[in-house]
């Protein structure tokens, strides 16, 4: 074979080769999104008492941990985690309490009207000093004299450990747990002290996501803690399916230019969510039992989700027109 003979060849098979390559390649598909999750504020009951004594007043350290770890999960980009005023929203609407939040059935709930995949809840098991369990006692009345951030006694380490669940939102089962530990490398007679310039805990809330917190060795501890408890739940991940959610319904209103349907929340209806509306034109029936074996359908347009609650959803058209009573609608999401 001549040299140009073997370059034709040669071409040729890499072309096959490309072209196999192509195919595969669509196959496959588009690459799926990634899991789509919520955090709710971490519980601290556990460590109230001695909380109170350090900041001189109740604190909301779950919500300082939850904001952190929001922080971290969305600078790694694994999950996609769902912005704290839809959770907000969803909660004031639905009342639930702490306690409620903290039941893997009522967090599943609060999931499912999110459209979530998955929803974070956890607790923290440890904030304070190193010498906290033998000191404090459960109690810390003890501690209550030595003013916001004291200590009472000579150079001790900070030690903050979180432990947290990932819920499934359709059977409100436990997927993966995970959890972080962290201990300040510095030592100091007051957790709020060594390095700080911290008072961001006006109105009960605390930003800890703030440089002059994280200068304080309780600051540091809990950096330290929730840095890991993310790796740990970035670990986790493959555990989180991706939900297909089938939503089926009828269109139960027209006026005007808005679209009621029978389907919302419960159904697995968003804001913003795309549905197909088609309408029955026959219906097939077994000429021996007289049932419904297959429907013909003509397509009528699509419209798209703009106000939801639990049994409802409102939409306006975004194709088509002539939208009755009665036409089916369908969704198929991730």
């Amino acid at each position: 074979m001549n040299s140009h003979k073997f370059l034709s060849a040669w071409l040729g098979g890499l072309t096959l080769i490309v072209c196999a390559v192509t195919i595969h390649a669509d196959a496959q598909g588009a690459p799926q999104r990634k899991p789509r999750i919520a955090i709710l504020d971490f519980d601290y009951g556990t460590v109230q008492t001695w909380s109170n004594a350090m900041f001189g007043t109740n604190v909301d350290v779950g919500k300082g941990i939850s904001d952190l770890l929001v922080t971290g999960l969305v600078k790694d980009g694994t999950y996609s985690v769902i912005e704290r005023k839809a959770l907000d929203k969803i909660l004031a609407e639905q009342n639930f309490s702490n306690s409620d939040r903290a039941n893997p059935a009522s967090a599943a709930k609060i999931g499912k009207m999110l459209g979530v995949d998955a929803i974070i809840e956890g607790s923290i098991t440890e904030f304070g000093n190193e010498t906290k369990k033998t000191n404090l006692g459960g109690g810390g009345g003890n501690w209550h004299g030595f003013g916001v951030g004291g200590l009472g006694h000579s150079n001790t380490k900070a030690n903050v450990a979180v432990t947290s669940r990932i819920i499934n939102v359709d059977t409100g089962e436990i997927m993966a747990v995970a959890d972080g530990t962290g201990q300040s490398s510095r030592s100091s007679t007051s957790m709020l002290g060594n390095g700080g310039n911290w008072s961001g805990w006006g109105g009960g809330h605390a930003d800890f996501g703030s440089s002059d917190f994280q200068q304080t060795i309780i600051g540091e501890a809990t950096k330290a803690a929730v840095d890991q408890l993310t790796a740990n739940l970035v670990s986790q991940a493959p555990k989180v399916g991706v939900r297909t959610v089938v939503v089926e319904g009828v269109i139960a209103a027209v006026e005007g230019g808005q679209i009621v349907l029978n389907v919302g929340a419960k159904a697995g209806v968003k804001v913003g969510d795309q549905l197909e509306v088609s309408r029955v034109t026959k219906e097939i029936k077994d000429p021996t039992t007289g049932n419904v074996i297959r429907r013909l359908a003509t397509g009528v347009g699509t419209v798209k989700a703009t106000d939801v609650d639990d049994a409802s959803a409102v939409c306006t058209p975004v194709s088509g027109s002539d939208f009755k009573v009665g036409d089916r609608v369908k969704s198929i999401t991730q």
